[in-house]
Parts: C-alpha cells; sequence; structure tokens
C-alpha cells in the first residue's frame, strides 16, 4: 500500500535508488542481505520495480508539463476572444441600445455567464447573426467594427475551442499517467517497506552501514 511522505516523489525515488544500489554493490551488506533471504536475484526484483517506477514518474511529470502548456494556449486564446468580444459587445449595446429586439437577438440584456459552455454559446451567438446580416454588420462597422475584426472573432472561437480540446486531452492523460505513478509508487514503496525492516534487523551489528543504504533507520 502507499505511504504518506515526507519528502517528494524524486526525493524518494533517489533513496531507494541508494539503498539498492548499495545493497546490490556494498559486498558487506550484500553478504549479510543474502542470508536474510535478499540475494541477488531477489534485489534485481526491487531494482526492476525502481526503474519502472521512476519512467511512470517522469512520464507522469512530462504529462503534466503538457497539460500546463496546453491551459496556457487554451487561457491565451480565450483571453484575446474575451478581449475582442468585450470590445464588440460595448460597441454593440451602443448602435443597437433602443432596440430590445436586436438586442435580444444578440444576447447583449443581462450579464455574461461565468460556465464557459455558456460563456461560449453567448459569443458564438452573438457573432453568428452579425455575420448572416449585412444590415447589422455595416450598422456596427460606423464605430469602427470592421469586417476583418469579425472574421478574427470567428478564427478565435475555432482556435479557442479546439485548444480547450486538447487541455482537455491533456487533463485526461495525466490524469491516468498519475493513477499509474501511485500504482507503480504503491507496489515499490511495499517492496522497499519490508526492504529497510529486515534490513534494520540483519544490519543491527553494522549501524554505520544502515546509514549507506540511503537514510537513517530509527529504532
Amino acid at each position: 500500500m502507499s505511504t504518506k511522505r515526507t519528502n517528494s516523489e524524486a526525493a524518494v525515488l533517489e533513496q531507494y535508488r541508494v539503498s539498492i544500489e548499495n545493497a546490490k554493490k556494498q559486498p558487506t551488506i550484500s553478504s549479510i542481505m543474502t542470508e536474510y533471504g535478499y540475494t541477488p536475484e531477489v534485489i534485481v526484483t526491487g531494482e526492476n520495480l525502481y526503474s519502472k517506477t521512476f519512467e511512470i514518474y517522469n512520464r507522469n511529470k512530462t504529462e503534466d508539463d503538457e497539460t500546463s502548456a496546453a491551459y496556457a494556449t487554451f487561457s491565451n486564446q480565450k483571453d484575446a476572444l474575451k478581449e475582442l468580444y468585450k470590445t464588440h459587445r460595448k460597441k454593440a449595446k451602443v448602435v443597437f441600445k433602443n432596440e430590445p429586439v436586436i438586442l435580444d437577438l444578440l444576447l447583449l440584456q443581462g450579464t455574461q455567464p461565468g460556465a464557459y459552455v455558456k460563456w461560449m454559446e453567448m459569443i458564438k451567438k452573438f457573432y453568428d447573426e452579425l455575420t448572416k446580416s449585412e444590415e447589422l454588420k455595416n450598422r456596427l462597422s460606423r464605430l469602427k467594427v470592421p469586417e476583418e475584426e469579425l472574421n478574427q472573432a470567428s478564427e478565435l472561437i475555432s482556435s479557442t475551442e479546439s485548444a480547450r480540446a486538447e487541455y482537455l486531452r491533456e487533463v485526461g492523460e495525466s490524469e491516468d499517467a498519475t493513477q499509474q505513478k501511485d500504482a507503480a509508487f504503491a507496489k515499490l514503496d511495499e517492496w522497499m517497506s519490508e526492504f529497510y525492516a529486515v534490513a534494520k534487523i540483519a544490519l543491527e551489528d553494522h549501524p554505520q552501514l544502515l546509514e549507506s543504504l540511503g537514510k537513517s533507520i530509527k529504532s
């Protein structure tokens, strides 16, 4: 089972690496631990568990980094769209302020929703209606909202949705990698816990050698 950590996972892995390596290469430790069942073959089992955990740990770090990068891309696209829409919305409310039907059509009444999906629906509706109506576009253009900016908004909508999909995919992959890492750590922790318990007994008359296993084992 997984243990509650007081050190970082990187520090724990390094401690385990040192312990396994010295148990394999330090002659006295190797000889004594062999007498207690930790033969070279058994040590290789721990070594393999460590190697697998280290590999999965690094993969998880990579997935986390990719998730952070994907979120940054999504956030930047969303912020750019938000700012452009904010300007266009403000101008549209001025142009159509006395026309409640158009205000309703463009969803300009009331406050903007906080949830992403509803927010994006509102923005897409706004630009879809403007794109379909030459009259609305022409009237809005007098406050310097050219068609190029409307096209830019459409492109930002598309890129924001794509970036969000990529971010959510990375989140899923990162969560899966975290589960795999936790499972690998649980197996390695269990093996190392028993190893340290046996080493404490086996090396009772060699306290200095306990230190070479990478940590001080408390009595």
